[in-house]
């Protein structure tokens, strides 16, 4: 069972659809799209990429990403996506702890990641190896077993560095059927809008438009751009999209100041983070009901649970504000838990862990047994999420056990941001939390300790950790204390830090 699969039945249906967009510019029929992969597989093969190997996709959103994603599982290897906005140096340890020989990049992450001491060779799309790989001779689709390896998905860890999640072939189809259930159906009439990361929930959401032959829409700027977007809905027409809470309010805010109503916007999947109550409300009222939410995580992509159109733009429920305020019902793969500190279930409307189990939910993790057994219980996923269940089945967040940031739909682990800060030579300590921001849903502050004697700024602490991590983790304040709070043991109180930004926090 192989995915590359999907997209060979897609041009065998209709070889002339269009497929591959960069902008308004169709650069790709389906047709072609195939004969691209298949190309880029053999070109591999050619390598010595095989069954099993993995290969990093380091670039932002274009039509050769899926081109070298379906190129990648033609050769039966598994794709390392990773988000074109990190540093080098952390896609470079990505590739390494991975074990990829190769990476497909684009013009500025390739840059970055060939400033590192990494031993990956790196192709980019732009360069006369990719041209070449695109007129190899055509590989045959190879051999995979659904419980086979096709995407590993780095999401930032407690210990500081990412962990690869397993993501099958079995799950990812899993994934793209319960969307058609759970989430809407797809039509070659359809478009999807890559204006979010394509290593995250955008790139995921390409499978089964692919499957169904729908058009591929990647916007000039590679990235998000409100206007943009905009004119590529009104050109289109019946676009899908998937996006953060943050970028949906800059959506309505471009919007009303415009006067934009977001002609040819069919959906708008939004997930990555909290989305505001007022938030989504003021959405649907300037866009109409086009707004679909879903909860899921790496360890199961896109997949726990989802909020109907209906539900989120129905205002004459009796619940529709308490339903708004969920993150909706268990989608069709899954089984849900609100568990104790033991994983054992709690009785209706009571406050536990999330927990969840079925054919979307990871493995493992990469080559990292103890975090596995950690995370997986008895086959129960432990998301670390906290909330609760309603009679109806409508699952309600209400806060997270770990200590996890999540800014602009991204997820930021402190302790990552923590061990950079400390390696700066005027730093004794620091501890990082996040702290309510109106349009990210939270931004990044770092407490410090300065060592004695020792002098810094703000400026000096931002331009190291510019050269160590990505600039959407680095702290947008930093706030200079004599000591930390800690407890009896020592650990730091985070929690008394999070108190000093005010009531709410």
């Amino acid at each position: 069972m192989n995915l590359a699969h999907w997209l060979h039945r897609a041009a065998e249906a209709g070889p002339t659809r269009p497929a591959l967009f960069n902008g308004t510019e169709q650069v790709a029929d389906y047709g072609a799209f195939a004969a691209q992969a298949a190309a880029v597989g053999g070109w591999l093969r050619a390598q010595g990429i095989g069954p099993g190997d993995r290969v990093g996709l380091f670039l932002k959103s274009r039509p050769e990403y899926l081109v070298a994603l379906f190129g990648c599982w033609v050769a039966g290897a598994a794709a390392v996506p990773i988000n074109a906005k990190l540093h080098g140096r952390e896609a470079a340890w990505i590739l390494s702890d991975a074990g990829a020989r190769i990476c497909f990049t684009s013009p500025g992450p390739h840059e970055g990641l060939a400033g590192t001491d990494t031993a990956v060779s790196l192709i980019s799309v732009e360069s006369a190896d990719f041209a070449a790989a695109l007129n190899a001779g055509p590989a045959m689709i190879a051999d995979r077993a659904p419980d086979d390896l096709a995407w590993l998905f780095y999401t930032s860890g407690t210990t500081g560095r990412p962990k690869g999640v397993i993501i099958t072939h079995r799950m990812l189809a899993t994934m793209a059927f319960s969307y058609f259930t759970d989430v809407e159906p797809v039509t070659p009439e359809d478009a999807t809008l890559y204006a979010a990361p394509m290593s995250h929930g955008a790139g995921l959401y390409s499978l089964m438009h692919v499957l169904k032959g729908a058009r591929h829409i990647h916007p000039p700027s590679g990235g998000f751009d409100e206007a943009e977007i905009f004119e590529l809905a009104r050109h289109h027409g019946r676009i899908q999209m998937f996006a953060a809470p943050t970028m949906v309010k800059r959506m309505v805010q471009v919007a009303k100041a415009t006067g934009e109503k977001g002609a040819g916007l069919r959906s708008i999947i939004y997930a990555g983070g909290p989305m505001y109550q007022a938030d989504i409300i003021e959405a649907v009222e300037h866009f109409g009901p086009v707004f679909i939410q879903i909860y899921g995580q790496g360890e199961c992509p896109m997949g726990i649970t989802a909020l109907s159109r209906h539900d989120v733009a129905d205002r004459a429920h009796p619940r529709w504000l308490p339903r708004l305020a969920s993150v909706g019902r268990a989608q069709a793969p899954i089984e849900l838990r609100i568990g104790d500190a033991n994983g054992n279930p709690l009785p209706m409307g009571e406050v536990g862990e999330v927990m969840a189990r079925g054919d979307t939910v990871m493995p493992g993790y990469w080559q990292n047994p103890a975090a596995s057994a950690a995370t997986l219980a008895g086959g129960w996923l432990r998301t670390g999420d906290m909330g609760s269940l309603d009679a109806d089945g409508y699952l309600t967040l209400s806060d997270r056990s770990k200590d996890l940031i999540i800014s602009g739909g991204t997820n930021i682990y402190p302790r990552e941001v923590e061990e950079v800060l400390l390696t700066h030579p005027a730093v004794a300590e620091a501890s990082v939390v996040g702290r309510p921001h109106p349009e990210w849903g939270e931004d990044v502050v770092a407490f410090i300790v300065l060592a004695d004697g020792a002098t810094a700024c703000k400026a000096d602490l931002d331009a190291h950790c510019l050269s160590q991590i990505a600039r959407f983790k680095r702290p947008k304040d930093y706030v200079f204390v004599s000591d930390l709070p800690k407890n009896n043991y020592g650990k730091v109180l985070k929690t008394e830090l999070r108190s000093r930004f005010g009531e709410g926090a």
